[in-house]
C-alpha cells in the first residue's frame, strides 16, 4: 500500500479519540444514538480507534435497575445498534454495557470494529467503598469461569487479559481496563504493557469531588509514564443521575507521562477529544529503556496469561493527513514563559553544582576561562561566577582573558572587556596575532596581507593558540580550564579538535544547546543571579550575530556567519532532538519539522530579541537536514570521543562517550541520507 509523507500514519502515528456522549440512565437506544453519532465523527476525522464512558449504553447510575430483564435487554439491543453502525465505519470502538453471562452480572467494555465484536474486558475491581457499591450488582472479572460466551449473536472472547492489535498498525496493541482498576496498587493494564500493549483505554464513570480532576491527571500521567504508553481515559458526564452524585465528563489523553488531550468538564453537550500519539516514540522507549524487558521476564506469569485479538481495519495511509499534534519549533526551550524559566533555573544550577564538585574533588579554587564576548563563552562566566560565590570564594579567583585575533570585531572585544569589568572577575586582554603569524611563518603558512590564504590552517591556528595559551595560564596560576562548547556544536562537529575550543579540563555547556543557552544568559540577568549589574552588556552579547570571528572581512566588519556554514542552529537542534534522543529517521524528523517550522503563528516561539521566528518549507528543511545528518553520522564523532568532562543537563541527551552517545568514529552517514532521498524536494 502506497504511504504518503504527508501523511501522519506513514510515520508510525495513530490518531485516537476519546468520547464523552450525553446519556439518559436506563435510555439505552438514546445512549447508543449519542455513541454512533460520535463514532461517525471521529471516524470522518481519520481516527482508528474511540473510546467511550463506563456503563455508557445503560448509565453508571442504574443501581439497583441492572438486575432488570428489560433493561439488560434493551442494552444488548442498544449494541446491534452500534455494531450494524460500526460495518460502514472505519474505526474500532469501545464501549460499556452491563453483560450478562454464567448466570452473574459484569460490568463491561466491548471492542467492536466492522461489525464484529472482537472481546468482551470484565472490569476486575469493583469499588464497595464510600459512594460506590458495584459488588451489590456486578461480579468481578475473576469470577468468570469462562473465555468466551454469547453476544448479540456472535461468539466472542471474554476475559480481563484480552490485548487486541490492529493489524495494519503493527505498533498499535491495545488493553482496556474500568475505572477502579488503575486506582489499584498494580492496575491490571501494567502487566498488559509488559505484555505489549502501546494503548490503554480506561472507561470510566467517576463521578466528580472537589481536588478529584487533579488527581485523575495524576493517575493517568504517572500509568502513562510508567508503562511507556499512550493512556485514553473517558468519564461520565452530563445525564447521569444526580441523586447523590455529580459528573464532569472528564476526557484524558496522554502519552508517556505528557498531556495530549483533555475535554471540556462539565460540558452539557457530547463531544470528542483527539489526540496522534506516537507509536513509534513508545516503542523505542521501551527498547532504550532495558529495564522495562526485565520487567516483562520478571512478570513471565501475568505477562503469559494475556490472549492476542488480531483484527484488520482499514488504515487512512494514502493521500494527505496532517499532523494534529503540538511539536515544539525549540523542543530544548519551553515555550511557555513559567516553564522556560524553571528549566533554565535547573538546567544553571546543574551547571554551577558539577563545577562546584569538580574545584572541590580537583583541591583547586581558581578557573580560567577564555571571553570572547559571545553567547557561550558569557554563559560559561556566569557559571563560574556562580559557583564562586556558593564556595565563599571572591571572584577574583575567575582568570578571564580576551584574546583578539585576526578577524576579532571592535563589538565583540568591547562585549568582552565590558563584562569581565562588570563580573568583577580578574580580567586581562592578550593579543595572540603575534604568537599566530609566529606558527604560520614556522609552517610555512602563506599569510601575508598582499595574498592571504585564509583556509583551515588560518582558522585553527588562532582557535589552538587561545586555548595553547589557556593551559599554560592554568599551569601558571594553579587552575583549571573551564570550556564553553555547547552541544550543538560538538553535535556538529564545529569546535577545533584538541587545541580549539574542543578541549578543557572540564566543560560546563557540552550538553546545552545553542538554542538553550540564549535563553540561559537572559534569564541570569533578569533573575538577578550574579547581582543587579551586567544587564546591558547580557543584552548586547544576546543581540550579536554568531560567528567564529577567524577570518577578516572588508573594512573590519564580520563576514563570517555560522550559521551561513552548518545551518540555522535553531532548525539544527531540532533536527539533533529528534535523531539523538529518539533515533528518529530523516523522513520523520523532516514530517515533524515540516509541521512545527511551515505556518504556525509567532507566538509558539520562546520570547526574546535574538530567537528567529522564521518558518521553513520541506526544501529548507531538507537542505539543511542533509548538512546535520553528514556532519553527526560521519565527520564529527572522531571529536566527541575525547571531548573533557562535563555535566548532562537534560533528558534531551548529551553526546558524551562515557553516558549518552557511544558510536564509532569512523562510521559513515550513508543510510541517514539515503533515507533522506524519501523526503520529497518541496511541499
Amino acid at each position: 500500500m502506497k504511504r504518503d509523507f504527508f501523511n501522519l500514519y506513514s510515520h508510525d502515528f495513530a490518531r485516537v479519540a476519546v468520547g464523552v456522549p450525553k446519556c439518559k440512565v436506563a435510555d439505552p437506544a438514546f445512549n447508543a444514538a449519542q455513541t454512533i453519532e460520535l463514532a461517525k465523527q471521529a471516524a470522518a476525522h481519520g481516527a482508528v480507534l474511540v473510546a467511550f464512558p463506563e456503563l455508557g449504553i445503560s448509565a453508571y447510575t442504574c443501581d439497583d435497575l441492572f438486575h432488570q430483564r428489560a433493561l439488560l435487554d434493551a442494552c444488548e439491543d442498544a449494541l446491534q445498534e452500534i455494531i450494524e453502525a460500526s460495518k460502514t465505519l472505519k474505526i474500532a470502538m469501545i464501549v460499556g454495557a452491563p453483560i450478562h453471562a454464567e448466570h452473574k452480572l459484569f460490568n463491561c467494555a466491548i471492542v467492536i470494529a466492522d461489525g464484529v465484536i472482537r472481546g468482551v474486558v470484565p472490569k476486575s475491581y469493583l469499588p464497595n467503598y464510600g459512594e460506590f457499591y458495584e459488588a451489590r450488582q456486578f461480579s468481578p472479572a475473576d469470577a468468570a469461569s469462562t473465555h468466551a460466551l454469547m453476544l448479540c449473536g456472535q461468539h466472542v472472547p471474554f476475559g480481563a487479559s484480552l490485548l487486541f492489535q490492529i493489524t495494519d498498525l503493527p505498533l498499535f496493541r491495545f488493553h482496556v481496563e474500568i475505572c477502579e482498576d488503575v486506582w489499584v496498587p498494580i492496575p491490571p493494564s501494567s502487566f498488559a504493557a509488559l505484555a505489549g500493549a502501546t494503548v490503554l483505554v480506561n472507561l470510566s464513570a467517576s463521578n466528580i469531588v472537589v481536588g478529584k480532576s487533579r488527581y485523575r491527571h495524576q493517575l493517568v500521567g504517572q500509568q502513562s509514564a510508567r508503562c511507556v504508553v499512550a493512556y485514553l481515559y473517558t468519564s461520565a458526564g452530563d445525564g447521569e443521575s444526580s441523586t447523590d452524585l455529580a459528573w464532569d465528563g472528564q476526557g484524558l489523553i496522554y502519552e508517556n507521562g505528557e498531556l495530549l488531550a483533555e475535554s471540556e468538564r462539565f460540558s452539557q453537550d457530547s463531544h470528542l477529544i483527539y489526540a496522534d500519539i506516537d507509536l513509534e516514540r513508545l516503542s523505542r522507549e521501551r527498547m532504550r529503556q532495558t529495564t522495562f524487558g526485565r520487567s516483562t521476564h520478571r512478570h513471565a506469569d501475568e505477562v503469559a496469561e494475556f490472549d492476542m485479538i488480531e483484527f484488520p481495519l482499514s488504515v487512512p495511509v494514502e493521500g494527505r493527513l496532517a499532523l494534529e499534534r503540538r511539536v515544539e519549533r525549540f523542543p530544548y526551550v519551553p515555550s511557555d514563559a513559567t516553564r522556560r524559566a524553571e528549566r533554565c533555573n535547573e538546567v544553571y544550577n546543574i551547571q554551577v553544582q558539577a563545577l562546584i564538585q569538580r574545584l572541590k574533588s580537583s583541591g583547586m579554587s581558581k578557573v580560567v576561562i577564555g571571553i570572547s564576548g559571545g553567547l557561550d563563552s558569557t554563559h560559561a562566566l556566569l557559571v563560574c561566577v556562580k559557583a564562586m560565590d556558593r564556595l565563599g570564594l571572591p571572584r577574583a579567583n575567575i582568570l578571564a582573558y580576551t584574546m583578539p585575533g585576526f578577524a576579532t570585531s571592535e563589538r565583540t572585544l568591547k562585549q568582552a572587556c565590558e563584562l569581565m569589568e562588570v563580573i568583577g572577575c580578574t580580567a586581562e586582554e592578550i593579543d595572540i596575532r603575534p604568537s599566530c603569524i609566529q606558527m604560520l611563518n614556522d609552517i610555512g603558512h602563506p599569510h601575508s596581507e598582499d595574498n592571504p590564504q585564509y583556509d583551515i590552517t588560518y582558522e585553527n591556528v588562532q582557535a589552538g593558540e587561545r586555548t595553547n595559551h589557556l593551559f599554560r595560564l592554568a599551569n601558571l596560576n594553579g587552575a583549571i580550564v573551564i570550556g564553553t562548547g555547547d552541544l550543538s556544536e560538538l553535535a556538529l562537529g564545529w569546535c577545533t579538535y584538541g587545541v580549539g575550543d574542543h578541549m578543557s579540563h572540564y566543560n560546563v555547556n557540552a550538553s546545552v544547546p545553542k538554542t538553550l543557552v540564549t535563553h540561559l544568559v537572559r534569564w541570569v540577568a533578569e533573575s538577578g543571579q550574579i547581582g543587579d549589574t551586567g544587564t546591558d552588556v547580557l543584552e548586547n552579547i544576546l543581540g550579536t550575530d554568531i560567528s567564529p570571528e577567524l577570518i577578516p572581512g572588508k573594512s573590519g566588519a564580520v563576514e563570517q556567519r555560522t550559521e551561513s556554514v552548518i545551518g540555522p542552529y535553531e532548525l539544527q537542534d531540532f533536527n539533533l532532538y529528534y535523531t539523538l534522543r529518539f533515533g528518529f529517521a530523516p523522513t520523520k524528523v523532516a514530517f515533524l519539522a515540516l509541521h512545527a517550522w511551515r505556518n504556525r503563528e509567532a507566538g509558539t516561539c520562546p520570547e526574546g530579541p535574538n530567537v528567529a521566528r522564521n518558518e521553513y518549507g520541506l526544501g529548507d528543511i531538507r537542505k539543511n537536514l542533509r548538512i546535520f545528518l553528514d556532519r553527526f553520522f560521519r565527520t564529527s564523532q572522531f571529536k566527541r570521543s575525547c571531548i573533557p568532562n562535563s555535566p548532562k543537563v537534560g533528558s534531551g541527551g548529551s553526546l558524551s562517550p562515557r553516558g549518552d552517545w557511544r558510536a564509532p568514529s569512523d562510521s559513515q552517514s550513508t543510510v541517514w541520507l539515503a533515507d533522506l532521498e524519501r523526503i520529497p524536494e518541496a511541499d
